[in-house]
């Protein structure tokens, strides 16, 4: 089997990140699997903290510039906001060979940069699109650690599921992943979103990947979505389902109102946590699948408000 220590191993040039609109924030970094990969992260912490630690975590194709709109007004809030880059995304280290890009892998790169090199504790997650996929079974693997999670716009399907009349959709997603070229992540976030962003945010998306050989982890995300319960994913994602089943921690799903992937559906989750029962859960009016891009203030308010409606007290706790 490949490993890591065989690999080409991809970093894009720092200039390729200056002076992006909206996002003035400072890089950190951890080394994960061993040392081999850097993995990159903001780290953005009030002056007077009084709030909560939330990790953000994006999906597929952004990375975290999608959360520059929403970490200033939870830092403002009192909250200490991290945004990870996963491998692959972003100002992380990118692999030239697809192939090595597993869900185990990936998952294991998570774990390994939040709870070990991190170590966060009493955590907020707010995960999108893969970042829940990745984000809910890392919850369930380790639920001391988390207080309670905000779902925006994601899943976590086993390959059990019937893909139903959401299955042309991902077939076409499937085929387009792999057959575009020149694949520009900006297209895709454009797609799906409902406000026109303009060339220099469009860019920013685009910033990470100087040539193809940088969107290797774009393309292969599409490829590990389960999509029969004979995928070698599937046990490891019933595994996670069979602890998830059983959660009381708070957990709000926050979808927005013109998804074209979930179509506003939250139920596959709110359905099926018990820490999501008897919740009112929002819906972001005006916003397509990146939200974060559409509405990114009014996700930052959800969050905060759904922090300090669950504090033990009614006031806010030290970070």
């Amino acid at each position: 089997m490949t490993t890591t220590e065989d690999l080409r191993v991809l970093r894009t040039p720092d200039a390729r990140f200056a002076n992006l609109p909206d996002y003035p924030f400072q890089p950190h970094y951890v080394a994960v699997d061993g040392g081999r990969l850097r993995m990159h992260y903001l780290d953005e912490r009030p002056e007077h903290p009084t709030g909560e630690t939330v990790l953000l975590l994006h999906g597929n194709p952004s990375w975290s510039y999608l959360y520059r709109h929403v970490i200033p007004p939870l830092v403002q809030a009192g909250h200490r906001c991290v945004a990870l880059d996963l491998i692959g995304f972003g100002r992380s280290d990118k692999l030239a060979d697809r192939h090595v890009y597993s869900y185990d892998r990936h998952l294991s790169w998570l774990r390994e940069a939040v709870l070990d090199l991190l170590d966060l504790r009493e955590v907020t997650l707010v995960c999108h699109d893969w970042g829940g996929a990745l984000g809910l079974p890392l919850l369930a693997a380790h639920p001391e650690r988390f207080r309670r999670v905000v779902a925006t716009n994601t899943g976590l399907s086993t390959g059990d599921e019937d893909l139903g009349p959401g299955w042309p959709m991902m077939a076409a997603w499937l085929q387009s992943s792999q057959r575009t070229h020149p694949f520009l992540p900006s297209a895709i976030v454009q797609a799906m979103t409902v406000t026109e962003l303009g060339p220099e945010v469009l860019a920013a998306y685009d910033a990470p990947y100087p040539d193809e050989s940088y969107v290797t982890g774009v393309r292969q995300f599409p490829l590990l979505i389960p999509i029969s319960p004979q995928d070698a994913y599937t046990p490891t994602l019933r595994a996670a389902w069979d602890v998830l089943e059983t959660l009381e921690l708070p957990f709000l799903c926050a979808f927005s109102d013109q998804d074209n992937v979930t179509r506003g559906d939250h139920s596959a989750l709110s359905g099926r946590i018990p820490g999501a029962r008897r919740l009112a859960h929002p819906t972001i009016t005006g916003a397509g699948h990146f939200l974060q891009e559409d509405a990114g203030p009014a996700l930052a308010a959800v969050v905060d408000g759904f922090i300090r409606s669950t504090l033990p007290s009614a006031d806010v706790t030290s970070a």
